[in-house]
């Protein structure tokens, strides 16, 4: 029986605010006094130990990320690019459609167990609560806290043990990056791509929707 609900969170919930990033990553390079090329490039470089939290909190990650362009930031430096970030994030999270906290709205009403799988770092958490989305999950599971991030199993495991359930009583949502719909799929999930945000799995053949208000219609009550 399919009762529990699993949701991916940026280009699935969220914009993934791809255009945003990088503005704000090139006025944190000057700030920390590195070159916004090389720091773009720390950034990629580092995706799996940031969403896993290998370096600490945001202050500890970004010394390390401008260390690695070779920058010296002061403490004062650190504080500006570390609120600069933390704004960014506030502003992503809270960029969820009327239209998706209805649907959530619904399907929690309908029975649906809900948890929230996603890979973020830090300063995405801590902004969590703040939001409207917070309200509708009843367990999340962020690769910053759980220390696995997805496609890795660890990850899907974590937010289904908080919620009591097996990885075949859940249907997963999500965009498809990160290689997250094979991964819940081998676990034995339901899978369904969403591409209201972002194309991100085109070879995907499973169910798809192209908006998240779709999946009420779709599921219907537990069961």
């Amino acid at each position: 029986m399919r009762r529990a609900l699993m949701v991916d969170l940026f280009s699935t919930l969220i914009p993934g605010g791809h255009r945003e990033r990088a503005a704000v990553h090139s006025e944190m390079a000057e700030v920390l006094g590195v070159e916004p090329e090389d720091f773009a490039a720390a950034f990629d470089a580092t995706v799996y130990e940031r969403f896993t939290g290998a370096y600490g909190d945001l202050s500890s990650t970004l010394r390390e990320l401008a260390r690695r362009c070779g920058g010296r930031p002061s403490d004062d430096q650190l504080r500006r690019a570390t609120d600069m970030r933390r704004t960014l994030a506030q502003e992503l999270v809270g960029a969820a459609p009327a239209s998706t906290l209805d649907a959530l709205a619904t399907l929690r009403s309908a029975g649906w167990r809900t948890g929230l799988v996603s890979n973020i770092t830090s300063e995405t958490q801590t902004q969590w609560s703040q939001s409207a989305l917070s309200q509708h999950f009843e367990v999340t599971a962020f690769s910053a806290e759980v220390g696995s991030a997805k496609p890795e199993p660890a990850i899907y495991l974590a937010a289904c043990e908080g919620l009591g359930v097996e990885p075949t009583e859940c249907v997963y949502v999500g965009d498809g990056n990160d290689n997250e719909l094979a991964a819940a799929t081998a676990l034995g999930m339901h899978v369904i791509r969403t591409t209201e945000h972002a194309d991100s799995d085109p070879g995907w053949a499973g169910p798809t929707i192209a908006s998240f208000a779709a999946l009420p219609a779709l599921l219907g009550a537990p069961g």
